[in-house]
């Protein structure tokens, strides 16, 4: 790395340090919106023929998409209202900490969209897999933001390994979709919803 890049990146550090405060108010109402989200998707097997592993994995993957519409939406709307630029530099090296965990969750639900007989028997493997993923995405955003992120992605690593330990525990029976979409409405419903009225409750507080 040269002595401009070098600069560039401290300079990126620097602003998205200065930033954590307006990040953090954007996060609250991005987590609640997940929340409500993720509570919906897994409710939507009682009523939708959700149970093959290409029913499930479609839902959340269409889940996934529907959360980072919402992730964009609203800090879109914050950086116009606090007159910024969206796509701005740290937020670039945020999209890039997060982007390979996010994509290895996406590739290793291909086979379960194509149907492979391997794939419907192991289908409940999916919700573990995912939720690790994902804290790892949380956690490498945190370096850039405030810690509380990289407490919520240690808190999904350690849920997503304890299902993935639980489930395939010799004593248990291996579990049935239902209980996938059971264990992603708590994991991507209950978890952004506490996360997000956390949020609120400390930043009101703050400006008290």
């Amino acid at each position: 790395m040269n002595e401009r890049d070098a600069r560039a990146d401290l300079e990126a550090i620097r602003v998205l340090m200065e930033r954590s405060a307006l990040y953090r108010r954007t996060l609250a109402p991005t987590c609640l919106g997940l929340g409500a989200l993720g509570l919906a998707a897994g409710a939507a097997h009682r009523f939708l023929p959700l149970e093959t592993a290409t029913a499930f994995a479609l839902c959340w993957l269409a889940t996934a998409v529907l959360g980072v519409g919402i992730a964009f939406w609203t800090s879109r709307r914050q950086a116009v209202r606090e007159r910024e630029a969206f796509w701005s530099p740290p937020a670039r090296r945020v999209a890039e900490s997060i982007a390979p965990p996010l994509a290895a969750g996406f590739l290793l639900s291909v086979p379960f969209l194509l149907g492979e007989d391997w794939a419907r028997r192991v289908v409940w493997l999916l919700p573990a897999l995912w939720m690790v993923l994902y804290g790892c995405a949380l956690h490498a955003a945190g370096f850039f933001m405030h810690r509380g992120i990289r407490l919520l992605g240690w808190l999904y690593i350690a849920g997503g390994s304890g299902l993935l330990l639980w489930w395939t525990c010799p004593l248990n029976q291996f579990p049935p979709v239902a209980h996938a979409h059971l264990a992603m409405a708590i994991g991507f419903g209950l978890v952004h919803l506490a996360y997000g009225a956390y949020l609120v409750a400390t930043e009101r507080s703050r400006r008290a």
